[in-house]
């Protein structure tokens, strides 16, 4: 390395630098001090290219302020450098971190680019923890946000989640993470974060290795553990619980041959509330209270008699043992052996009970399940005038009439919004499936109709392949309202419109007008106003079925789903065809 001075305008910022590609970086703590000053402090920059021109590896703050400095007419010359040997991207990266670490902590995010180049360049963890000076627990803490998404890793960068969402994101799968995703892209959808999201990732048993009473290393079953490398969890709650009451088990003997009185099991379904007790030591009957919680924690209380007990050892008065609590009819492990095979054997009833089965999936729909997620589409848009048009259509009047007679069959409020959206509990389920069996196959298809209605996407290829099956003619459900002509913005569509509309032959005599002039021509013969012939059952292409586009352009987003839908049908013979 050796120093040298460089004029301002034959350095760049080079991509070594950590602050390569960000926005301008915040120099007001600086600037007074270089506008009087100028530069002291050398920049680190690589030998000259074949332009002339040193990048800048780190310094970037100082090289930001003498340009602002030097747009004031203030000019201190050359800048110092410190320039680097030839071709050592690793030890270029270094020294950027370096420097930015000692005066100005980047984020996590910043931190793993720069530590993921490094280990490109052929540096260990050990060496980057040396070098650094930094824990190599950190070190692949920061590189485990490699296991992230580049979209997850933005909004972490953006602050827009927290350290202990993307802590335990990075026990996520792909898949797991683009459902996460796909929930916080949802305005209906509740989105779990921080404790909530492990809870969630895990199926509900979030037990922590840290919760263990027996020797992890020598347990049998699987550990999940997040790619931060503190925390641990049991992907197993039975092999967990199992060998967890083993280990309670041990200790309370061993409270026992040690002479306490006696070592109460407070189970998960209850509770050790210390101000219900006083201090006792063993000497004087003091029992042991052993606090077991559904997290898997296990909490030992010493030296406890309730309050009554108390009062009676201050009296002088012997203190029995404590009634045990009762023990539960069968274990955890031979609860879960009884509802897998009760499980096992309802579902092979249902296939031989169609119509049971149909009851039971529409309960699940309406009502909702652990196990399923049924989200009904808001039909969401942002302009009043296309909200109003839809509400106010035949087909969406229509809809509406068999989502209250539907209501009214289930014993539901004909004011409730929508029939789909319950709550997921076992009560309301059963008590809907109850209902289901008592009503005939057709009563319960028309609910079937209203539950799908609901949940049926807008825009999506199933509603070009159910409209293109029952031959839907758009002109039965929709008639050309002023809304859609404000909507079309585009001087070639407006023109082909009006071809449909009122024949090629208006349209040709029209075609030097303005978008505004044409579409309202188009709109009076649609009203049949101002002396033009009135044009009924007219249907753009792109509300048919199937759906088509005016111009070569595409983008046409009905078309774009019929497309897919198209390619999805299955291939059939000619003669099948022909008949």
């Amino acid at each position: 390395m050796k120093l040298d001075f460089i004029d301002s305008d034959k350095m760049f910022i080079d991509k070594t630098n950590m602050r390569y590609g960000k926005k301008l970086p915040d120099v007001s703590d600086i600037i007074a001090t270089v506008r009087k000053r100028g530069i002291i402090q050398p920049l680190i920059v690589k030998p000259a290219d074949a332009d002339g021109r040193s990048g800048i590896v780190a310094g970037a703050r100082r090289w930001t302020a003498d340009a602002l400095v030097r747009a004031e007419g203030i000019d201190h010359g050359p800048l110092p450098c410190a320039i680097l040997e030839d071709g050592d991207d690793a030890a270029a990266i270094e020294a950027s971190m370096i420097e930015n670490l000692a005066r100005l902590d980047p984020d996590e995010v910043t931190q793993w680019e720069t530590f993921t180049r490094l280990v490109k360049e052929g540096r260990e963890v050990a060496d980057i923890s040396e070098t650094f000076g930094l824990p190599e627990l950190m070190i692949r803490r920061v590189l485990a946000l490699g296991n992230l998404m580049p979209r997850v890793r933005d909004l972490y960068r953006q602050e827009k989640i927290d350290r202990a969402t993307v802590r335990h994101l990075t026990m996520a799968s792909k898949a797991q993470q683009r459902s996460w995703l796909a929930l916080l892209d949802d305005p209906n959808a509740y989105v779990p974060t921080g404790h909530q999201l492990k809870a969630w990732l895990l199926g509900g048993q979030s037990i922590s290795a840290a919760h263990a009473l027996f020797d992890i290393d020598g347990y049998k079953g699987a550990l999940v553990a997040d790619l931060f490398g503190d925390d641990r969890y049991f992907a197993d709650a039975d092999a967990f619980w199992t060998a967890q009451n083993a280990a309670i088990e041990e200790r309370r003997e061993a409270y026992l041959e040690a002479g306490w009185s006696d070592v109460v099991i407070v189970p998960a379904s209850e509770r050790f509330d210390s101000w219900e007790y006083e201090k006792a030591a063993k000497r004087k009957g003091g029992r042991v209270y052993v606090d077991v919680r559904a997290n898997g924690e296990v909490v030992f209380h010493e030296g406890y008699l309730t309050r009554a007990e108390a009062r009676r050892v201050a009296r002088g008065e012997p203190v029995e043992s404590g009634a045990k609590p009762t023990r539960p009819e069968i274990t955890g492990a031979c609860q879960t052996y009884v509802d897998l095979h009760r499980h096992a054997a309802v579902r092979a009833a249902l296939c031989s009970h169609s119509g049971v089965a149909l009851r039971l999936m529409v309960a699940h729909a309406i009502i909702g399940s652990p196990l399923w997620t049924v989200r009904r589409d808001a039909q969401s848009t942002r302009n009043d005038d296309v909200r109003e048009s839809v509400k106010t259509s035949r087909g969406e009047t229509r809809f509406d009439e068999h989502r209250r007679a539907v209501l009214a069959v289930l014993g539901l409020s004909e004011e409730e919004p929508t029939v789909t959206g319950g709550n997921g509990d076992d009560h309301g389920l059963c008590q809907l499936f109850h209902r289901l069996l008592e009503l005939p196959d057709g009563v319960v298809l028309d609910i079937v109709a209203v539950a799908m209605g609901e949940t049926l996407a807008v825009g999506s290829a199933a509603v070009d392949a159910v409209g293109g099956h029952l031959g839907i003619d758009m002109a039965d459900w929709w008639q050309a309202d002023a809304c859609l002509f404000e909507l079309v913005r585009d001087r070639e569509v407006a023109q082909a419109l009006l071809g449909e509309i009122a024949g090629e032959v208006v349209a040709k005599a029209n075609e030097g007008e303005k978008a505004k002039t044409i579409k309202k021509i188009a709109r009076d013969h649609i009203d049949g106003a101002n002396g033009r012939a009135k044009v009924e059952r007219w249907v753009p292409r792109w509300m048919r079925f199937p759906p088509a586009a005016y111009t070569a352009r595409g983008g046409v987003g009905s078309v774009a789903a019929a497309a897919r839908a198209m390619r999805a049908e299955p291939e059939r013979e000619p003669d099948k065809l022909a008949a």
